[in-house]
């Protein structure tokens, strides 16, 4: 099934860039949860270098949505390649696009901005003044430049992006882009195409978005010219005696010319074609390809932005997946910033990897860098590494510890649990899931065995399991039985060195982090001393 268009999404509201939505559970790669844990938001707003409106939406629409198709990606990898070894094309698209960028908007008033009448005067960038003629000639003009920009740019070597510029120079040869060419003919049968008019031969008026209409006015005078020569007056004698009499006659045809042809032109032309266009899908796939080209350039935008060595990540195919990545860093956290430190992960053969660790030393950072970079590689794009390789994940689940509601029955427990369950049975050997603590809300005892027998369960169902975890006895246990490996965060002198190395840690540090936000048992005996 064919995904959703963005103008199809749009249709019953203002172009939103944020429109779409991760897919239920098990039916995507993310859905909403792992979608929030994972902070795709501010991924978005990390990677989103994209000119257009249509460009952002559908970088969005990537991740929340990511592919998982290894063809489908590589030949977005390869698009990317041809535009970082070929910097006149890129130079020549970035154009195009910054070209519609300028004049995105007036398309978008004429789909959906809302027309105030004759007498109306816009206030809000969505309203639309008068009969509709400028913003219509201009609404038209962003695809009919687009088409006309594309079709001077020579054919690119890499299948998406060739897929891409035919997409758009193909709208050229549609419906659509002939009646916004003009003109545009209304007939009994509806609005007309010049194409579709040389097979019909039924009266029509011929359309043109200027409220001055030459044959119109000709006819009017040759009406006028008709009663004077047939009923002839003083009213029709040029004479300065005749003005007064001329004016009542020529002032009130003036006042009825202009609302009437106007109203006409808009209720009959202007708002039939903007619904046409709004409905076509050839204008809907012509605006994706656009967003799509807009997108490959953000990636571009957004490698040179990093600051620290980006990388386009080696896809391999696989029966489960692995990840190996060399330096990453994270995406959000470390853009810009020299002294953002990188690791180096490898989760292979073992599938499961056990992560101990003090309060504040990087334990879900490092794991939001784990699952950030897999969902950025699922979309195509550079990732923060000097090297990664990788396999498309088909689902990627970040679970974390949630609070019960009032209508729960189970609390908190039971409503982890049962997050865990429906990731277990949606996940299969080529998803990558990430626990943060497992069977809260229990004794020590059945928490061992509880969260024993769920990592179990991963781990033979042979998918990539990240657990972090500050239950060291339970790491003892998996290490003791040789299933998995156990990593831990690096503390030097008392302070994170946000490196992940090999051991088991025993410490959580809760001391010094209590101290940190002022809340330590001396902290305490303070504020109550102070309060008395």
């Amino acid at each position: 099934m064919m995904k959703e268009t963005l103008l199809q999404a749009w249709q019953n509201a203002w172009p939103v860039v944020k429109c779409s939505k991760p897919l239920p559970t098990g039916e995507g790669v993310l859905d909403e949860a792992a979608f929030n844990t994972i902070e795709v938001d501010k991924l978005f707003d990390t990677v989103n270098h994209a000119a257009t409106t249509i460009g952002q939406a559908v970088l969005f629409r990537s991740l929340a949505q990511p592919l998982d198709s290894l063809a489908e990606i590589q030949e977005k990898q390869a698009a990317s390649l041809e535009l970082q070894n070929n910097p006149a094309l890129k130079e020549a698209l970035n154009h195009i696009v910054e070209t519609a960028a300028s004049q995105e908007q007036n398309f978008y008033l004429l789909l959906f901005g809302e027309f105030l009448g004759t007498f109306g005067t816009a206030r809000e960038n969505h309203e639309i003044e008068g009969y509709g003629y400028l913003q219509y000639k201009r609404g038209i003009r962003c695809l009919l430049d687009l088409v006309d920009q594309v079709q001077s740019i020579e054919a690119p070597q890499s299948t998406y992006l060739k897929s891409l510029l035919d997409k758009i120079k193909g709208f050229a040869d549609t419906r659509a882009y002939s009646l916004m060419e003009g003109p545009a003919y209304i007939s009994e049968s509806g609005i007309q195409s010049k194409q579709e008019r040389k097979s019909s031969f039924s009266p029509a008026i011929i359309f043109r978005p200027r409220l001055f209409k030459p044959l119109l006015i000709a006819l009017c005078f040759a009406f006028v010219w008709a009663l004077a020569h047939f009923f002839p007056t003083d009213m029709f004698n040029l004479s300065v005696e005749a003005i007064p009499t001329a004016t009542i006659f020529f002032v009130p045809l003036l006042l009825v010319y202009y609302p009437v042809v106007g109203s006409f032109d808009r209720d009959s032309c202007i708002i039939p074609l903007r619904n046409t266009f709004k409905n076509a899908p050839e204008v809907a796939e012509t605006l994706e390809a656009l967003g799509q080209l807009d997108e490959l350039l953000a990636f571009a935008k957004f490698a040179d932005a990093m600051g620290s060595e980006v990388v386009l990540p080696t896809l391999i195919a696989g029966d489960h997946h692995r990840i190996n990545l060399t330096d990453a860093k994270n995406p959000v956290l470390g853009k810009q910033d020299p002294a953002y430190v990188g690791n180096d992960f490898i989760l292979d053969d073992d599938k499961l990897i056990l992560i101990t660790g003090p309060n504040s030393g990087g334990k879900t950072a490092f794991c939001k860098t784990v699952t950030q970079t897999q969902v950025l590689a699922q979309i195509g794009c550079f990732v923060p590494a000097q090297a990664a390789t990788l396999t498309v994940a088909d689902r990627i689940f970040y679970q974390v510890s949630e609070v019960s509601q009032l209508n729960d029955g189970e609390g908190r427990f039971g409503t982890e649990l049962k997050r865990t369950k429906d990731i277990f049975l949606a996940t299969t050997p080529k998803s990558l899931v990430v626990l943060d603590e497992l069977s809260e809300g229990t004794t020590f005892e059945e928490k061992m065995e509880s969260s024993a027998n769920v990592l179990n369960g991963f781990y033979r169902k042979g998918n990539s399991t990240i657990l972090i975890t500050h239950n060291h006895q339970l790491v003892d246990q998996f290490v003791r039985e040789r299933v998995g490996l156990a990593k831990q965060v690096e503390f030097a002198d008392d302070a994170p060195t946000y490196k992940l190395v090999e051991g088991i840690s025993r410490v959580s540090h809760a001391d010094r982090v209590a101290k940190k936000i002022g809340f330590s048992k001396e902290d305490i005996d303070n504020y109550l001393a102070d309060a008395q």
